[in-house]
């Protein structure tokens, strides 16, 4: 007798057990999904204890025959796949027929159904073994699973189960993605016998999104190209997260578990979002079920693309291109007193000298119940609104000269290419343009009056944004022009910064900067690009490096735009720079052009706003 002899049925559910029931909310997937395939237009999910003593799933669907009901706890035995080739056009969500006698296998089963057309209905009962004979039963048409006292033949695995509220959470999970998938579908989830979750149905994937998701804000997006289509409902990026947690992704409605997938929707906000952080969403990814491998992992919460590369840059630039326009403007109104959240790491620099509002000139308007104080700060042009000065390379710095003026027509003058129509809120104005410029508050705000109540910009954020795009619209046509020094800067770096810039020194010159190493830990700068012609070399050069070594692994062309928005934050006006009311005007109109107007390069909202009804309201009027 050889040594090679197969295992029982028993010991091979056990060992398939093994990999689908890791625990309660892995039997709630299986067993919804079977619901799902069969047709039902309802499921009702009940657990207690987190799935722990009972997990019971009810639907509506088509209901299975008693020898159906028998033959379903046999080892891959299934009525989605007949062939191998079923396997390549996959229109259900299960297909290896192990989700039943695996789970029957580590807990005490009770199967109760009854067909469409059919008289009375049957139940089946297992307990860690294969299935009793098939019983006469009643019931409504559809099919009822209990599991009970799951593990109760496996106390090691018992163990590994987390607390109860953590459980009860996967198994919340669970729900609110095949919700997402199926919104035609009603689900009821309950625990401990009271109602916790009940996703109605819903007409439209965007409907069931904003049932599920209530409290976010959302941006509905829709691109399709090739045999690619992508629908998303994505929050603004200060809703970001520091890990995919509210980030659900669906391939083919089915809901997945993809970090490059994952890593191109996060991409597709360019720099407004850090690294390593998510949006807050749902996003739909459909595509021909050929170029597709859902047979890749146990629990079918993976699949492998034969193109996986394309496909996710594609995804990066359709997406990116939809959400420029969709999140021009951060949402507006909020809880006045709750400021907008920083993302971490984020720092705005060091102000230039005493607030300019300290010396400026104040006029106050006031009646019986409010009283407003307007700031008017002196002139201090920082930019010149006459034409720019051509680039030459005998221009000077000197040794400490003031920094240079920074031309208004290279940074915030209106563009001449036609522009993409900004959002229609006001009566078809775009939004910036409708506001007038009041004041300047702190020399770090830009207060505005709109027509439904004040508007407070960050002038460092706007800046910030505008020269983002005009460094990234330059950069793409290769039109990044270059101010020369007449004296180079040397900077100090490590040896490791310096080897960096060396080995992109093509990819550097790209962006207007000009660098050569003067040794193993220091560079010399002989150029920088002209749109930052007010920014340090030195501080440019140093961050450029960090950048750099931080996007250490990806292609240049992919951390560029964390380059470029590094670059901007140097070379925009700071908190602390008083500008006037020409240049003020001349930021507004410029927002107006602009992708992802709402947001500075880092994601840092641009603009809040205080409507007139919550100030008259605070005021007592």
């Amino acid at each position: 007798m050889g040594r090679i002899r197969k295992l029982s049925d028993e010991l091979a559910n056990q060992i398939a057990a093994g990999e689908v029931v890791e625990r309660p909310s892995s039997i709630v997937k299986e067993l919804v999904e079977n619901s799902l395939d069969a047709g039902a237009t309802r499921i009702v999910v009940d657990i207690e204890q987190g799935g722990r003593t009972l997990i019971r799933v009810t639907d509506d669907g088509e209901g299975m025959t008693a020898d159906d009901a028998v033959a379903c706890f046999d080892r891959h035995a299934t009525s989605k796949i007949a062939k191998i080739a079923d396997l390549a056009a996959l229109g259900t969500f299960g297909f290896r027929g192990e989700a039943i006698p695996s789970i029957a296998s580590v807990s005490r089963l009770l199967l109760r159904t009854r067909p469409r057309g059919g008289n009375e209905g049957v139940e089946v009962y297992a307990e860690g073994t294969g299935p009793g004979p098939a019983q006469p039963a009643g019931g409504a048409v559809g099919t009822t699973i209990e599991v009970r006292d799951l593990f109760f033949n496996v106390p090691a695995r018992r163990k590994f189960l987390k607390a109860t509220a953590t459980e009860s959470a996967h198994v919340g999970d669970v729900i609110l993605g095949a919700a997402l998938a199926r919104p035609d579908v009603t689900f009821v989830l309950s625990r401990d016998g009271r109602v916790v979750r009940e996703y109605l149905r819903a007409a439209t994937r965007a409907d069931r999104v904003r049932t599920a998701l209530t409290g976010e804000k959302l941006a509905e997006c829709l691109v399709e190209r090739g045999p690619i289509r992508v629908e998303a409902l994505l929050a603004p990026p200060e809703r970001a997260r520091a890990g995919t947690t509210g980030l659900s992704l669906l391939v083919n409605g089915r809901h997945v578990r993809d970090r490059l997938f994952a890593r191109a929707v996060a991409q597709s906000y360019g720099s407004v979002l850090e690294s390593g952080r998510y949006p807050v969403g749902v996003v739909w990814l459909d595509v021909p079920p050929d170029v597709v491998d859902v047979n890749v992992h146990p629990q079918k919460a993976e699949v492998r693309f034969a193109d996986a590369r394309g496909i996710f840059d594609a995804i990066t630039r359709e997406l990116g291109a939809a959400l420029s326009k969709a999140f021009g403007l951060p949402t507006l109104g909020g809880t006045p007193g709750a400021p907008w959240a920083r993302p971490p790491g984020w720092s705005a620099g060091p102000r230039s000298g005493p607030p300019a509002w300290v010396t400026a000139s104040r006029t106050k308007e006031s009646d019986a119940s409010a009283e407003v104080e307007v700031y008017e700060p002196p002139p201090m042009p920082l930019f010149d609104v006459r034409e720019p000065m051509a680039t030459s390379a005998s221009t000077s710095r000197g040794e400490l000269p003031p920094p240079l003026p920074l031309p208004t027509t290279n940074l915030f003058a209106e563009r001449s290419e036609p522009a993409a129509p900004a959002t229609d809120l006001f009566g078809g104005e775009s939004l910036y343009a409708s506001l007038r410029f009041v004041g300047q508050v702190k020399a770090t705000f830009l207060v505005c009056e709109g027509n439904d109540g004040l508007y407070v910009l960050d002038q460092h954020a706007a800046a910030e944004r505008v020269t983002f795009d005009r460094l990234r619209r330059a950069y793409a046509s290769r039109g990044l022009g270059i101010q020369k020094l007449l004296l180079p800067e040397v900077v100090e770096l490590t040896p490791s910064e310096v080897a960096l810039l060396e080995d992109q020194a093509d990819e550097i010159a790209s962006l207007g900067v000009e660098v050569r190493a003067v040794g193993e830990s220091a560079v010399a700068v002989h150029g920088v690009p002209d749109l930052l012609a007010r920014a340090q070399p030195a501080r440019i050069v140093r961050d450029l490096a960090a950048e750099l070594s931080r996007a250490a692994g990806r292609p240049f062309r992919g951390a560029i735009d964390l380059v470029l928005a590094t670059m901007a934050c140097h070379g925009s006006i700071r908190a602390g720079d008083a500008i006037s009311r020409e240049e003020a005007e001349a930021l507004l109109r410029a927002l107006d052009q602009v992708d992802f107007a709402g947001h500075c390069p880092h994601g840092r909202p641009v603009i809040m706003r205080l409507s007139f009804g919550e100030l008259e309201r605070r005021v007592g009027r």
